[in-house]
């Protein structure tokens, strides 16, 4: 599975708002800044991400984006499926028909147990753990820092 620019993007726009909004909605400026990412790129990625329900738009001053729901209830799984679509690491594991050898091929059941573990890790790591990974990365970091 190789993940696009709109996954991996995705997940980190995902992840600044569940580091940085308070009670107030986050500019996508501001994400844009912190991520590096391109403005233009960034609000052409957003779309999905609101009508999936994990984010939502506040219009106005003092506007910007929210997440939909807690950190804790958002998985990577959905990030990436609704970014992604369903991707499977190669095309016969969905569609075996594309492949005459698939029934037989040893190197499919290979491929397939590698797609489900890549998606069991997706299914069970959250946005909340993404957070906490992230928090204490940002800690080690500056503990060393002064050392």
């Amino acid at each position: 599975m190789k993940l696009s620019t709109k996954g991996r993007y995705g997940t980190r726009v995902l992840l600044d708002l569940a580091l940085y909004q308070g009670k107030t909605p986050v500019s996508l400026k501001d994400i844009a800044q912190r991520q590096e990412i391109p403005l233009a790129y960034l609000k052409r990625l957003i779309g999905p991400l609101i009508t999936g329900g994990l984010m939502r738009s506040v219009r106005g001053v003092g506007g910007g984006v929210l997440l939909a729901k807690p950190p804790a209830e958002i998985t990577l799984a959905e990030i990436i499926e609704l970014l992604e679509g369903n991707a499977a690491l190669v095309e016969c594991i969905n569609n075996p028909e594309v492949c005459e050898r698939s029934e037989w091929c040893a190197a499919r059941d290979i491929w397939s147990e590698l797609d489900r573990a890549a998606n069991g890790i997706l299914k069970s790591t959250t946005l909340q753990d993404l957070v906490d990974r992230q928090r204490k990365k940002e800690q080690s970091a500056k503990v060393m820092y002064y050392i």
